[in-house]
């Protein structure tokens, strides 16, 4: 057994599929056969039933036949006999012989029954003494004590069951045969477009071409894998797209802090190596210079790492309950370092959120961040936390409207922002962080001036008993 599933197994799908519909359509045929052969046959015997009990024999010729002693008075009738049929006289002891046809009845049982009257008639199957088989109706000869078997034989039955059978199997090979052919025919035809998605999928790892697309037709399960290949790549391809421009825009931003970085280490070098000093007040200029660009450097790949992490990094164990709140106002004392001539107000409601507290505080760092940069000496910036959304109001010069909708995308930085520190990275870690933990930021236009952040999460439904006062 194993080894025909194996053999199976390794059979192409085309195959399987031709053969599982011819199997299926010969067990289907061969139930159909069987159930119609029995109900042919039940038929006929009904037939030959009914037409034993019609053509009975008459008592009064059968009393003819025997003796005032029950005997026959001639064992063998030969005469014409069209339906060959035997008529047996059956005593009560059992006892028997034959009034017309050529052959004896082997006795059953019911016979003796229906003599003795504890039946009143009775149907079966017997032998004759040459063996052929013979359905018998047994009736009470009325007026004696004796039964009368009438039988015809089984022939009339079984050599149209025969035919039947020779019919139905000749129908059922060619059906299954038929069916067969079907099956390959349906596997090759249903199987094409599978085949055309295979060569696709070959295409693209052979040639690493995904803008190849392949037609969808209808609306069946080949269309909607199909449909799911074509979504895959152009995924894919808008993943590699992005992933090449992420590349192509950090060789570009690292290269400034380098180009500066390698300037000024060389005029530290040309500087030892001739043995020119630098004055003092220069040479402190340039370690300043060397030290913001390394700090830019590492905040750069710090982002880039931040962004490279995948998705599934972000979920699982270290997603929490942590309070919202809490996150803000320690990314405010940070704030308030980076910008001491500006006056923060706060004002922050309690909220809890299921999130990662170290991306999510980092989040709120560079909204904070982003509106010291841009606050001018001597503003306020407005921070507050209601039902859920957090909002970071500046007073700064704003951001045009046509450039609202750039704001989250990676490395991009307004023209008029282009001379301030910065990778352009800070607001796409924000986008992606708060999208991860099920929320959305914005940024718009502030009345009377300046630019407004907003933060939206969902809040958990319960924290954790810890934070509770």
């Amino acid at each position: 057994m194993s080894g025909l599933v194996l053999w199976f197994r390794r059979l192409p799908l085309r195959s399987r599929l031709a053969l599982l519909v011819a199997t299926a359509v010969a067990v289907a045929v061969a139930m159909a056969a069987a159930v119609c052969w029995f109900v042919v046959r039940d038929t006929l015997v009904s037939s030959l039933d009914d037409a034993l009990n019609e053509n009975r024999v008459r008592d009064s010729w059968v009393r003819d036949m025997i003796d005032e002693n029950g005997q026959c008075r001639r064992t063998i009738v030969d005469a014409p006999n069209l339906l060959e049929q035997i008529v047996q006289v059956v005593d009560q002891s059992g006892g028997s012989c034959a009034v017309l046809g050529k052959q004896d009845l082997a006795l059953k049982d019911v016979d003796t029954e229906v003599a003795l009257r504890e039946k009143p008639q009775a149907f079966h199957n017997t032998t004759a003494s040459d063996g052929t088989e013979y359905r018998v109706l047994t009736y009470p000869l009325q007026g004696s004590a004796l039964a009368v078997s009438v039988a015809r034989p089984l022939s009339e039955v079984d050599d149209t069951l025969d035919n039947l059978a020779l019919l139905l199997t000749a129908v059922g090979g060619i059906g299954i045969l038929g069916a067969g052919a079907a099956g390959l025919w349906v596997a090759r035809t249903g199987l094409r477009p599978v085949d055309r998605l295979t060569e696709a999928v070959e295409h693209v790892a052979r040639t690493e071409d995904l803008d190849l697309r392949i037609p969808v037709d209808g609306d069946d399960e080949i269309a909607r894998l199909s449909a799911s290949f074509n979504s895959m790549t152009a995924s894919l391809a808008s993943s590699r797209d992005l992933q090449q421009q992420l590349i192509a825009d950090a060789g570009h931003e690292l290269r400034t802090p380098l180009t500066s970085l390698r300037t000024n280490i060389e005029l530290l070098a040309r500087s030892e190596d001739t043995g020119r000093a630098i004055p003092p007040d220069d040479r402190r200029a340039l370690l300043a210079s060397v030290k913001a660009q390394m700090t830019e450097l590492a905040a750069l790949i710090g982002d880039l790492q931040e962004l490279s992490r995948p998705d599934a990094a972000h979920g699982g164990a270290k997603v929490q309950v942590i309070a919202l709140h809490d996150i803000v106002e320690v990314a405010l004392e940070r704030a308030r370092l980076r910008g001491p001539e500006l006056t923060f107000t706060a004002d922050l409601a309690p909220w809890y959120v299921r999130a990662e507290p170290a991306p999510l505080e980092r989040a709120v760092v560079n909204i904070l961040d982003n509106a010291v940069k841009f606050g001018p000496p001597g503003s306020t910036i407005e921070v507050a936390l209601k039902e859920g959304e957090l909002t970071v109001r500046d007073h700064g010069p704003g951001i045009p409207a046509e450039e609202l909708p750039h704001v989250f995308d990676r490395f991009w930085r307004s023209p008029s922002a282009r001379s301030l520190p910065g990778s352009g990275l800070g607001l796409s870690i924000v986008a992606r962080t708060v999208g991860q933990s099920g929320g959305e930021a914005s940024l718009s236009a502030a009345d009377g001036g300046g630019t407004v952040a907003s933060v939206r999460l969902p809040g958990a439904s319960t924290p954790p008993p810890g934070m509770l006062g």
